[in-house]
């Protein structure tokens, strides 16, 4: 059995898969922006729901920039240098505890669902914040896995500001006051698009990947604003860069238990 967390901004996933790939009962609970406290939930959710059972490797997304198991900096829980790895070892036995960038993951796993398998690939989870995983022959590329391109800064309403701060989800519920699923409003969805467009206007010219994946809670609803997406795009990208193809994410809520799934099994086949 491999069990995977995706510790996402407002709450912790947990699901185990077996080794076919067949993923079991999922576990949620709100996410503490405490250290210790999630820390101290997480080991007792672990233990009271595996300890009996045979587990070959944990796999723990984080939403921030993760270098050898601690998380550099989450920004929406305000995490700052938190040593994941040692936290977490030994919750399950000898099983490893493998930390990764959560955005990595689900473009891990998304890209793999493709058919065929392209060879770069751009995921973009717009949800509580906006995570960029960059994936090149099918493995979390090694040179951009610390990109974060929801950092990007890029000009919305007249200032350069980080992509993530006007394009998340959090920031069109603070901007309309309600939830993507409550947005029937043409209009506020082709400012939508609008907002999303700017940072991939940054993106789309130094990375050029061949398909763009939009994943997360706000990518659910890309139907309601994916046309005037690529519309902006291929009017405003310079003439002799193609506005790559997009598609909806397979798994938009799983994308990251399916990616640490991935992760574990390339992991365990290294060894």
């Amino acid at each position: 059995m491999l069990v995977t967390v995706d510790t996402g901004g407002t709450k912790t996933l947990i699901a185990s898969f077996d080794q076919s790939g067949e993923i079991g009962e999922m576990i949620k609970f709100p996410t503490p922006t405490d250290q210790n406290e999630y820390v101290t939930l997480l080991r007792k959710t672990l233990q009271d729901n595996y300890a009996d059972k045979t587990v070959e490797a944990v796999v723990v997304a984080l939403p921030g920039i993760v270098k050898n198991g601690i998380a550099i900096w989450c920004n929406n829980l305000k995490w700052k240098n938190f040593d994941a790895q040692s936290a977490l070892a030994g919750v399950l036995g000898d099983a490893p505890v493998i930390i990764e960038n959560d955005a990595n993951l689900a473009g891990l796993s998304e890209t793999r669902s493709l058919d065929p398998v392209p060879v770069s690939s751009l995921y973009v989870t717009v949800s509580t914040g906006i995570g960029t995983g960059i994936i090149t022959n099918g493995h979390i590329d090694p040179g951009l896995r610390y990109s974060e391109g929801g950092r990007a800064l890029v000009e919305f309403d007249g200032i350069v500001r980080e992509w993530e701060s006007f394009a998340s989800g959090k920031a069109i519920y603070g901007a309309y006051g309600k939830y993507a699923r409550e947005i029937t409003n043409e209009r506020v969805w082709k400012q939508i698009a609008d907002r999303i467009s700017r940072g991939f206007l940054a993106l789309i010219p130094v990375i050029q990947p061949d398909v763009i994946i939009i994943g997360g809670s706000i990518g659910s609803y890309y139907s309601q604003y994916g046309p005037q997406l690529e519309a902006i795009l291929k009017e405003k990208l310079p003439p002799h860069i193609a506005c790559p193809r997009f598609v909806q994410a397979q798994h938009p809520e799983e994308a990251v238990v399916y990616g640490c799934y991935y992760y574990a099994v390339d992991y365990l086949a290294r060894k």
